[in-house]
């Protein structure tokens, strides 16, 4: 997979998945594999448990973390005492989790591992910002569950994107699915000296004027619009909200007569809680949407099989998912491009 060249560009990376069972172990086995061909330092950690033999909820076979030597790791102490390599320890944490502290540790000998890392990104950014002191090239953050906030630009400074038949058996609403959060991930970002003004903003609903000064409308969140909304443009149709974006303000957007000159700018994608149906129509209305800050996709693999049994043909699943989103598209089960 050609892609494995770009991630020399960046000091981390985060693996996501749009549901479970979409191929992010696999993806992060063969990253890890070539990564060490490379000779490239890394460090693996994750949010959640990850690597587990046996899937939680289908009681399906998965397949485990392997690491090479060289490599470092975060984990819990419980998992530390399971694992099934050779290391060493670097560092053990006063923070307590429900499965013990967590473990940094250097691999003598390669072997599997369960990981169980940060139960918080602001952990997991002090975490990588040690490994990077620590001389470490690239930190892998290897998502459980369907943790989009893990690929924030705040967070990790490029992002993979696994998806798959365990989306949907049906092919078009799997790329339907898929094109949506692309679509997101890939949203214009504004300007450099605007980001400046924004970036710092903890929290609240904000507006632009023509000359880009930047106003408090006073509502503390995009939840709590109540009266405020009858001033929302007073300062101009340009907004920026803080925190999470949810329908509610899409919509009272897109019913607005200036909705072909309002523009609403988030922080990133992952602060976006809105329908594919939502966006859709706050769009085709003329409302434009951007980013404080782009994630960086360095690639989308698919899964074909599922959980529950059907499998898609992979030829064909790879081709029209790569067309509808005019990139390539990498089969994690074949390690192959379309």
């Amino acid at each position: 997979m050609p892609f494995v060249e770009n991630i020399r560009n960046y000091r981390s990376l985060s693996i996501v998945g749009l549901e479970k069972n979409t191929g992010k172990t696999v993806c992060l086995n063969y990253l890890l594999g070539r990564l060490h061909q490379l000779g490239i330092s890394t460090a693996v950690t994750s949010i959640g448990v990850d690597g587990e033999q046996v899937d939680s909820v289908y009681a399906t076979a998965k397949p485990e973390i392997k690491l090479y030597e060289g490599m470092q790791f975060i984990t819990s102490e419980r998992h530390y005492e399971q694992r099934r390599l050779v290391s060493d320890i670097l560092n053990v944490g006063e923070l307590r989790t429900a499965l013990g502290r967590l473990v940094t540790a250097r691999v003598l000998c390669p072997g599997k591992i369960l990981l169980s890392g940060a139960a918080t990104t602001a952990l997991l950014r002090r975490q990588i910002e040690q490994f990077r002191l620590h001389n470490v090239q690239l930190t892998v953050v290897d998502g459980a569950l369907s943790r989009l906030s893990l690929a924030s630009p705040t967070v990790t400074d490029a992002m993979i994107l696994a998806t798959g038949a365990a989306v949907s058996p049906n092919l078009q609403q799997l790329i339907s699915r898929t094109r949506f959060v692309y679509r997101l991930i890939n949203l214009p970002e504004v300007d450099n000296a605007l980001r400046a003004k924004l970036a710092h903003i903890p929290s609240g609903l904000w507006a632009v004027d023509s000359e880009q000064e930047v106003h408090d409308l006073g509502i503390a969140s995009v939840f709590l619009l109540g009266k405020g909304e009858d001033n929302l443009f007073r300062f101009g149709t340009t907004l920026f909200a803080a925190g999470a974006v949810s329908d509610r303000l899409l919509k009272y957007l897109a019913a607005q007569p200036s909705i072909r000159d309002t523009k609403l700018i988030v922080r990133d994608f992952t602060k976006l809680f809105v329908t594919q149906e939502t966006y859709a129509e706050y769009t085709r209305r003329g409302g434009t949407l951007m980013m404080l800050q782009r994630s960086r996709l360095v690639a989308v693999c698919l899964n074909p099989t599922s959980p529950q049994g059907y499998t898609l043909n992979s030829a064909e699943a790879c081709q029209q998912l790569s067309d509808a989103l005019q990139c390539p598209v990498y089969d994690v089960m074949q390690c192959r491009q379309p």
